[in-house]
């Protein structure tokens, strides 16, 4: 197998829902003029920001296309593009929606966000076979300069470069008269997110009705429908409750101190999340029930609030509400596609419509969404009826449980808490993972009576931890992330932790920035990370190297006898079977009768791609990838020596399988080692539902038995590059 090229550099996180505004749809770029486009990129080495050169536009007389860069390849494989695109129940819905919309020979259709065009080419092939007078046409927005020449390389490829006109602009930037000749007649467009609305569809609806669309146009989808369904689940309520959690953990640690069980939570907003793994962890306390229809054809309100009546199907619980949407796609009805779970999709439930995708294959660009409530939960009984108050605004949609007198459950959080991804309000609650990190500090300071300790990231858990075991000590906290933020929050709790302000500084600066001042002129004799850089989570595991690098920053003010922990990072890989996950990310041919395979390399898909090279390796909850199984041990491949300074390093490994199946990728972590007897290890690999591993894909499966298959493969670490190199092939 080729070689892969593995970058530290991935995108920001979230870009898509808060670039909506901008009409960025799934990536956010700025236009440097008519032919270049930049891309914002976080650098996880540094924790800077950069722009990166991602495209150029073809043009009459430019230059031959060049190969796809890897950097420009890493940021549109991490968009949701290619996923989309394999999800065959979607694109059959909608072309049977544009077929059935698209009746009028003199139609003016106009399809906003475009992507790589396939709604276009469906909708200028719908119209072409419409018999009649008149002429008309199809207009694609796509204000995303890379992908819109994607847009018109696969219109090339079919041939209808002439059929649709491309305008690289923002939708609220067209205007009739100008760019379009007259009103739309008809508007298609997929601008939908796991939660419907993070995209902007309202505001992008609201528009184009005021300024781009006929009265009373037809539109595909033509309506939308949310759903809701409470939920008793112990995992979910780990997620969220970390007082309770940490209360059980009974160690004296207190992020979360009585009187201020929210100053650490996860934020109050619905957070997307593959429920499907969960199916045997859930408990179903009630029906699903509807919450809100959004209307395409007519212009939304952008807020509304709804109070839903709910009867409980049984005693428990209710940690949380799972959400998600089914999409009618024509007018007349006979057309839907659902988000929905699999127990509602295999189940005939009233009121929620039967879809033409109740078996449709995993796909990992629209998930399910979950909304916590606070603390332990709401305790209900059977047959008891629930308030429910839902509220959208222009981007979201929220919910409230009500007492008997209509008031919110829901606590107000106060000005000094942090919000933190649900994964880490887990990982904090979790009594191992606290206890791991509390014997590794005791045993740091166990030989020294005092101490200059330096906490290298965002990690609030070892800020408190060293300060309350070590009065003596002095703690510097970084928190390159938090700063201000983190400074009000250990104030808030110092108290409840048996520590002094006066004993603890935070800094707010990345490594790179820390003086010989900040430091007081001290010798640093601990130097501690979880590592946790706030902001930075979601992306690949080895982004985290950022600690080394800010270990080597600060070398100058290390103490000759320094203690680093972790000391030690080793990268782990496991050979898995991932069909459901190849088959979202495997290459693109016909796609409902329309030629993509020009955007495979591009969108780094795994399977038929030049010379054999293989897609990106990526991020992901491996246990949310649908159907998984291991199909080795799991194996050490390279050590990251924290007690260096940061450095090339290479390893390798033979890898023998123990079980047969199709072999689909390698799964790739970082356990970190937090004593020197490496007796104390934190592993970040795929049996910890907390952590995402970095997958990567193979460019085309292979059958491996326990007996006979074997695979070498390769790995070197440029910290230069900031890249991470595999090399694997099977014998």
């Amino acid at each position: 197998m080729p070689s892969c090229l593995v970058s530290l550099a991935p995108p920001l996180p979230n870009a898509r829902r808060l670039l909506f505004l901008l009409g960025r749809r799934r990536m956010a770029s700025i236009s440097a003029g008519p032919s270049r486009a930049f891309q914002l990129r976080l650098n996880p080495l540094t924790g800077d920001s950069e722009w990166l050169v991602v495209d150029e536009e073809e043009g009459e007389g430019a230059a031959p296309p060049r190969p796809t860069p890897v950097a420009q390849m890493q940021l549109l494989a991490s968009t949701s593009y290619l996923d989309m695109l394999n999800d065959d129940a979607r694109n059959r819905a909608y072309r049977r929606a544009i077929e059935a919309t698209v009746t009028d020979p003199a139609a003016r259709v106009l399809d906003i966000g475009a992507g790589t065009g396939l709604l276009s080419m469906m909708s200028a092939q719908a119209l072409g076979s419409v018999r009649g007078e008149g002429r008309g046409s199809v207009s694609a927005c796509e204000s995303y300069l890379p992908m819109g020449k994607l847009l018109r390389k696969v219109l090339r490829a079919n041939g209808m470069e002439n059929k649709v006109k491309v305008f690289h602009k923002r939708s609220d930037e067209l205007e009739v008269g100008v760019e379009l000749d007259s009103p739309a007649d008809i508007l298609v467009s997929e601008i939908l997110d796991s939660e419907l609305l993070g995209e902007g569809l309202i505001p992008t609806l609201q528009q184009a009705h005021d300024k781009l669309l006929v009265k009373n146009p037809k539109t595909v989808p033509y309506r939308a429908t949310t759903y809701g369904q409470l939920v008793e689940s112990t995992f979910l309520w780990k997620m969220h409750d970390l007082h309770n959690n940490e209360a059980n953990a009974a160690d004296g640690v207190w992020l979360t101190p009585d009187g201020m069980e929210n100053i650490v939570s996860v934020k109050l907003q619905q957070h997307a999340m593959q429920c499907d793994s969960l199916q045997d962890e859930i408990r179903l306390l009630s029906e699903p029930f509807k919450v809100f229809e959004f209307d395409f054809w007519e212009r939304p309100d952008s807020h509304r609030e709804t109070k839903i009546m709910i009867k409980t199907t049984g005693d428990g619980c209710v940690h949380a509400i799972i959400s998600w949407w089914v999409l009618q796609l024509d007018s007349a009805g006979s057309i839907f596609y659902s988000t929905a779970p699999r127990w509602v999709r295999q189940t005939s439930i009233e009121g929620v419509p039967q879809c033409a995708n109740d078996t449709k294959d995993w796909c990992d660009h629209w998930k399910h969404c979950v909304w916590f409530t606070q603390g332990k939960g709401a305790p209900i009984m059977k047959d008891q009826i629930l308030s429910l108050r839902a509220s959208h605004n222009l981007t979201s949609i929220s919910y409230q449980l009500l007492n008997a007198n209509d008031e919110a459950c829901n606590r107000s959080l106060k000005g000094d808490h942090l919000t933190l991804l649900p994964e880490r309000v887990a990982l904090y609650g979790d009594r191992y993972w606290r206890s791991a990190l509390i014997a590794a500090i005791k045993k740091a300071l166990s030989d020294r009576s005092s101490q200059t300790c330096v906490v290298a990231d965002d990690s609030i858990f070892l800020a408190l931890l060293v300060s309350s075991l070590s009065p003596s000590s002095k703690v510097i906290a970084m928190f390159p992330g938090l700063r201000d933020k983190g400074v009000t929050y250990l104030q808030a709790v110092a108290d409840a932790n048996n520590f002094s302000m006066d004993q603890i500084q935070v800094i707010g600066k990345r490594a790179a920035s820390v003086t010989a001042d900040d430091l007081q002129h001290k010798k640093v004799n601990l130097l501690v990370s979880e590592p946790f850089y706030f902001g930075g989570e979601g992306m690949l595991p080895w982004q985290n190297l950022r600690f080394w690098n800010a270990r080597t920053l600060l070398d100058p003010m290390l103490s000759k006898d320094a203690l680093i922990m972790p000391c030690k990072g080793v990268l782990k890989l496991c050979a898995m079977s991932l069909p459901d996950l190849w088959r979202s990310r495997c290459s693109l041919k016909d796609v409902e009768g329309f030629d993509h395979s020009v955007v495979n390399e591009t969108l780094g898909a795994c399977g038929d791609l030049p010379g054999g090279q293989q897609g990106p390796c990526l991020p992901y909850y491996v246990w949310q990838c649908g159907f998984t199984k291991k199909l080795s041990k799991v194996y050490s491949l390279m050590d990251f020596n924290f007690t260096e300074p940061i450095h090339s390093c290479s390893g390798k490994t033979k890898i023998e399988f123990a079980d047969a199946g199709t072999c689909h990728g390698f799964v790739i972590w970082i356990d970190w080692v937090l004593d020197e007897k490496s007796s104390i290890v934190l592993s970040t690999g795929p049996d910890s539902r907390y952590w995402k591993q970095g997958v990567q894909l193979l460019s085309k499966p292979v059958e491996v038995h326990p007996a006979g298959s074997v695979v070498d493969v390769e790995a070197s670490f440029d910290p230069a590059a900031g890249n991470l190199t595999f090399n694997s092939s099977f014998a």
